[in-house]
C-alpha cells in the first residue's frame, strides 16, 4: 500500500495563504485533497493526475485553492489563498495506485494520509 504523508498545516489568520504538501511513497496515478470540517461532511477539494498533469478543483474553492505538482518526487502541493475561518478543517490527502478512480470520490482512492489540521482565525 502506498504511504501518504501530508505536511504544511497550521494556524493562520483570515486572508492569509498556506501551502500544503502531500508525498506518496511510490508512483501513483492520481492524488487528491479532501477536508473534513467540524459538523460537516467530508469535501473534495482538488486532484492531480500524473499521466497528463490534468487537475480538477471543487467549485467551492476554485480560484482560491490550486493543486500542482511539486518538485519533490511523488509530491503535490495545495496552494490555499484568501483563507477564511470556514476553511478550518482537517485536510486529508489521498493517492490512487490503480488508475481506476473517480478523483472526486474519497473512497475510490486506495491510500490516505492521517490528515493535517488547518485552522484559520478571524
Amino acid at each position: 500500500q502506498v504511504q501518504v504523508v501530508e505536511s504544511g498545516g497550521g494556524l493562520v489568520q483570515a486572508g492569509e495563504s498556506l501551502t500544503l504538501s502531500c508525498t506518496a511513497s511510490t508512483r501513483n496515478y492520481a492524488m487528491g485533497w479532501f477536508r473534513r470540517a467540524p459538523g460537516k461532511e467530508r469535501e473534495f477539494l482538488a486532484a492531480y493526475r500524473w499521466s497528463d498533469g490534468s487537475t480538477e478543483h471543487a467549485d467551492s474553492v476554485k480560484g482560491r485553492f490550486t493543486i500542482s505538482r511539486a518538485d519533490a518526487y511523488n509530491t503535490v502541493s495545495l496552494q490555499m489563498n484568501s483563507l477564511e475561518p470556514e476553511d478550518t478543517a482537517v485536510y486529508i490527502c489521498a493517492a490512487d495506485s490503480s488508475g481506476m478512480v473517480s478523483v472526486r470520490d474519497f473512497e475510490a482512492f486506495d491510500s490516505w494520509g492521517q490528515g493535517i489540521q488547518v485552522t484559520v482565525s478571524s
